[in-house]
C-alpha cells in the first residue's frame, strides 16, 4: 500500500472539515435586486403618483448595497411582461450606511416615488380603459431581477377643475359654492360626484366635508354643518370620476382641484329669539311672586337666558345675575299694585345675545 498516498488524501479530508470550506463553491452574486413587492399607483387628474418600497435584500437573500436607477414601466390596456421602454427613471438612492457590528439594527426601508403625467392621446371614453404599471429596481450594472406588482388606474378622460369656488360664513354653517363643472350626460357604466375637502389651518390631514352629485340643481352650494367655530379651514372641490363595469371593482379617481379658500369661522351669530313667554301671578296668603315660562331654544351652542323687565314707560333692564339654564324664572322682587312687562334673551356659549322675545304683561294684585 503507498503510505504517502493514504496519509497525504486523508490530510486533504481533515483540512477541509475543520475549516468549514463547502465541498463545491458558490458561484459570486450577481447583486440582483429583489423585486418590488408594495407598487402603490394613484391618479389625481391627469397625473399617477407611484410610491414603492425599495428592497433591501438581493435575490441571494444578501444585503443589497448595489441598487441602480429604477425603471418606470407603463402600458395602456395589456398587462406588462418586460420594460425594455420605460416612460421614465429615478435615480438610484443614497442607501444609509450599513451596520458596524453583529446585531445592529437592519437597514430601514426607503421608499421610491415618481409622478408620470399622462398624455391626453392615451385617454379615452371607453370606460373599460385601463393604465398598467410596473417599476424595475436595477443594480447599479443596469441589470435586474424582474418587475414588481401591477397597479392599474383608470385611463378614462376626467372632466375640468370647479372654477369660482367661494366659501361664506352663515349662522347655518360654512356655505360653499362653485360653478357648475361642463359635462355631458351621465350614463350607467360611469357618474361623476363633487367631493369638498376641509383642513384645519395648521393641520396636516384632510377631511371630506361631503359629497353631491354632479347633476345638481343651481345654484351649486354645499353647507358644511360639521366645523367648529373661532377655527380657521381651508377648503377644497374637486370631481370624482366613479367607474363601474360589469364583472369588475368599482374605480375611481379624483380630477385636480379648485383653488383653495381659506376661512375663520367666527361666530357673530346669535341664538334663535325665545317665543311663547307667559307670564302667571302667584302669591295669595304668602310672598307675591311672577312665575316666567317659554319655549326652550334648540340652538346646540345655547349658553342660557337673560330676563327683561320694566314698568310702564321705562326702558327694560336685565334682572339676572348669571344665565339662567332652564326656560322658567321666578320673579319674587314684585311690589302689590305694579304692573310688570318681561321679555327673554337667548345666549350662546360665545356671548352671542339674541333680540328680546314677544313682552308678556302681568300685574301684582
Amino acid at each position: 500500500m503507498n503510505l504517502a498516498r493514504y496519509f497525504g488524501c486523508a490530510l486533504l479530508a481533515a483540512g477541509l472539515t475543520a475549516c468549514g470550506v463547502p465541498g463545491i463553491p458558490k458561484p459570486p452574486s450577481l447583486n440582483l435586486p429583489q423585486p418590488v413587492t408594495d407598487l402603490r399607483a394613484v391618479r389625481k387628474g391627469d397625473h399617477v403618483y407611484l410610491v414603492w418600497s425599495y428592497p433591501t435584500q438581493t435575490t441571494d437573500s444578501l444585503a443589497d448595497r448595489h441598487l441602480g436607477v429604477t425603471r418606470i414601466c407603463r402600458n395602456l390596456g395589456a398587462t406588462i411582461t418586460d420594460c425594455t421602454t420605460s416612460v421614465g427613471q429615478v435615480a438610484a438612492p443614497t442607501l444609509p450606511a450599513a451596520p458596524t457590528r453583529t446585531g445592529s439594527k437592519a437597514i430601514p426601508k426607503m421608499q421610491g416615488t415618481y409622478t408620470d403625467t399622462l398624455p391626453k392621446t392615451l385617454l379615452s371614453n371607453d370606460p373599460a380603459a385601463q393604465m398598467f404599471y410596473a417599476v424595475s429596481v436595477m443594480n447599479e450594472n443596469g441589470r435586474s431581477a424582474g418587475l414588481s406588482n401591477l397597479e392599474t388606474v383608470p385611463a378614462v378622460a376626467g372632466l375640468p377643475v370647479p372654477a369660482d369656488f367661494q366659501a361664506q360664513i352663515t349662522a347655518e354653517g360654512v356655505v360653499l359654492s362653485w360653478t357648475e363643472v361642463p359635462h355631458a350626460a351621465e350614463i350607467p357604466a360611469w357618474r361623476h360626484i363633487y367631493r369638498v375637502y376641509r383642513r384645519e389651518d395648521g393641520g396636516e390631514a384632510d377631511t371630506v366635508a361631503g359629497e353631491m352629485p354632479l347633476e345638481t340643481a343651481s345654484p351649486l352650494q354645499f353647507v358644511d354643518h360639521s366645523f367648529e367655530w373661532e377655527k380657521t379651514y381651508r377648503y377644497r372641490v374637486t370631481v370624482v370620476t366613479v367607474i363601474h363595469v360589469n364583472g369588475k371593482p368599482e374605480m375611481q379617481f379624483e380630477g385636480d382641484d379648485s383653488a383653495p379658500v381659506k376661512v375663520f369661522a367666527h361666530d357673530t351669530f346669535p341664538p334663535a329669539v325665545p317665543s311663547g313667554l307667559q307670564a302667571v301671578f302667584s302669591g295669595a296668603g304668602q310672598q307675591p311672586f311672577i312665575d316666567l315660562i317659554w319655549a326652550p331654544d334648540t340652538d346646540a351652542d345655547l349658553a342660557g337666558y337673560n330676563i327683561y323687565r320694566h314698568e310702564e314707560g321705562a326702558e327694560p333692564k336685565k334682572i339676572n345675575s348669571q344665565l339662567v339654564k332652564a326656560p322658567a324664572w321666578r320673579d319674587a322682587d314684585v311690589t302689590p299694585g305694579h304692573a310688570y312687562f318681561y321679555s327673554v334673551s337667548a345666549v350662546d356659549v360665545r356671548g352671542n345675545e339674541s333680540e328680546l322675545s314677544g313682552e308678556a304683561r302681568e300685574t301684582v294684585p
